[in-house]
C-alpha cells in the first residue's frame, strides 16, 4: 500500500525579548501586556521561562505566504502593546548586555518545576530561539526524515546566528545561544532511530521512571512534535527579521520535501555519524556563514555561498511546488550581507569608532535590533 504524500504544512514559533525604550535593558512583561496580547491573539501568544520573555505560534500554515501574514500580524500586534507599556520587543536569541543573574522565571507551575529540575542551569537560560513545524502525517516516515534532515542543521543555524553577545562580551560566536542550551539535558542533535517505535520506547522507558511527564521535555535540534504530527526543527537562532525567519521556515519546508522526494525514487540522503555532523553545527555555532562548512562526501570545507547554491538547486523542484523559491533564493542576500550576529558586531564597531564607550555601543546594538524587529512590517 502506497503512504499519502504528506502535506508538509508549515507552522513557526518565535521567542522575543522585552526591553526599555529608554534604557534598553530588559524588562518583565506587564501583566497588563500579556493579557492584551492573549486577547488580540487568541492563543497564539504566551509567556517564556524568564518573564522578560514572550512567545508567539503561528496557525498550521499551507504556506510561506500564509505564513508571512500570519508572523507579520503577530510581530505586529506585539510590538504595538508592548509600545503602551513603553517596551520593545527584539528577536535576537541572546540580549547583547544583560546579565542573566538579574533576570526572573515566570511565576507558572510548568517553569517552577523546570527551575527545580534543572537548577542553576535553568537560570541561564536568557536565550530565545525559533522553531519550525513541517507536517508529516505518517510516524515512521517523520522519523526516517529525521534521520536524514540532520544533516542540514548546521546549515540553517549558519544562517540564522543572531547571538554573538553575551552580558556585554562579544564571544567570538555567531550562536551563542547554544552553548547556554546545550548545558540543558536532553539537548544536541537527534539520534539516529530506525523506526517510531524505537522513538515511543526510548519516550516511554524516561516517562515511567518519571524523568519527564511527555516527549516536550526532550530539546533536541530536531524531534518529532509531542503536540503535533510534525516535524520540528528547533536549532535556529531567533531571527531579527521577518524576513529571514521566512527564509528559514522555507529552507526547512523545502529540504524535507526534497529528501522525501527521494524516497519516492528509491533514494535517500547519506546518514552520517553524529560525530561529523557535529563538527558542522560546532563551525555553524562559531563561525555561522563566514569560514563554510565540510562536505564529508567531497572531504572538502566549502563556502557557504557554495553551500547555498547547492541547496537552491537541491529544493528547486520543491520550492516551486511550495510556492518558496523567492524565499529561499533570499538565502543568497543573507550571504552576501551577513547574518544577524555579523551585522551587530559592525554596529558595535562603528559607535565604538564614534567615540562611545563599550555600555554606549551595546545599547547602540539593541537599538538597531528594536528597528530590525520592525523592518519588515
Amino acid at each position: 500500500m502506497s503512504i499519502k504524500e504528506p502535506d508538509f504544512t508549515i507552522g513557526v514559533e518565535e521567542e522575543y525579548l522585552l526591553v526599555d525604550k529608554d534604557s534598553l535593558d530588559l524588562a518583565p512583561a506587564p501583566e497588563g501586556l500579556m493579557e492584551a496580547c492573549q486577547s488580540e491573539l487568541d492563543g497564539q501568544v504566551s509567556p517564556e521561562f524568564l518573564n522578560c520573555q514572550i512567545e508567539i505560534g503561528t496557525r498550521v500554515c499551507k504556506n510561506i505566504g500564509e505564513a508571512r501574514e500570519d508572523l507579520r500580524r503577530l510581530r505586529s500586534t506585539v510590538a504595538r502593546v508592548a509600545a503602551g507599556y513603553n517596551l520593545a520587543p527584539i528577536a535576537a536569541s541572546c540580549h547583547p548586555f544583560s546579565d542573566w543573574r538579574d533576570q526572573h522565571h515566570t511565576d507558572k507551575d510548568r517553569y517552577n518545576n523546570l527551575r527545580d529540575n534543572l537548577g542553576g542551569v535553568a537560570r541561564r537560560m536568557l536565550i530565545c530561539g525559533m522553531h519550525v513545524h513541517v507536517g508529516i502525517e505518517n510516524r515512521d516516515m517523520r522519523i526516517d526524515l529525521m534521520n536524514q534532515l540532520r544533516y542540514f542543521l548546521p546549515h540553517l543555524l549558519a544562517l540564522s546566528g543572531s547571538s554573538p553577545f553575551w552580558q556585554g562580551d562579544d564571544t567570538g560566536l555567531s550562536s551563542y545561544r547554544l552553548t547556554v542550551f546545550d548545558n540543558l539535558p536532553r539537548t544536541g542533535l537527534p539520534p539516529i532511530m530506525d523506526s517510531w517505535g524505537q522513538w515511543e520506547r526510548s519516550v516511554q522507558a524516561l516517562k515511567m521512571l518519571g524523568v519527564i511527564e511527555d516527549s516536550s521535555k526532550i530539546w533536541w535540534d530536531l524531534r518529532p512534535s509531542s503536540k503535533y504530527p510534525t516535524l520540528e526543527s528547533r536549532i535556529c537562532d531567533v531571527a531579527p527579521r521577518l524576513e529571514t525567519t521566512l527564509t528559514l521556515a522555507a529552507l526547512t519546508q523545502a529540504l524535507t520535501r526534497m529528501l522525501w522526494r527521494l524516497q519516492t525514487k528509491n533514494q535517500r540522503w547519506r546518514i552520517y555519524d553524529s560525530f561529523l555532523v557535529k563538527e558542522n553545527r560546532w563551525r555553524a555555532q562559531r563561525y555561522g556563514i563566514t569560514e563554510g562548512l565540510i562536505d564529508f562526501g567531497k572531504r572538502e570545507i566549502i563556502p557557504f555561498a557554495d553551500l547555498v547554491e547547492e541547496m537552491i538547486d537541491l529544493t528547486q523542484q520543491d520550492s516551486e511546488f511550495l510556492d518558496c523559491t523567492a524565499e529561499i533564493e533570499n538565502a543568497r542576500s543573507l550571504v552576501k550581507n551577513g547574518n544577524s550576529a555579523e551585522h551587530q558586531r559592525k554596529v558595535f564597531q562603528d559607535s565604538i569608532a564614534k567615540g562611545n564607550d563599550q555600555p554606549a555601543a551595546m545599547r547602540d546594538v539593541v537599538r538597531f535590533l528594536t528597528e530590525e524587529f520592525h523592518a519588515d512590517l
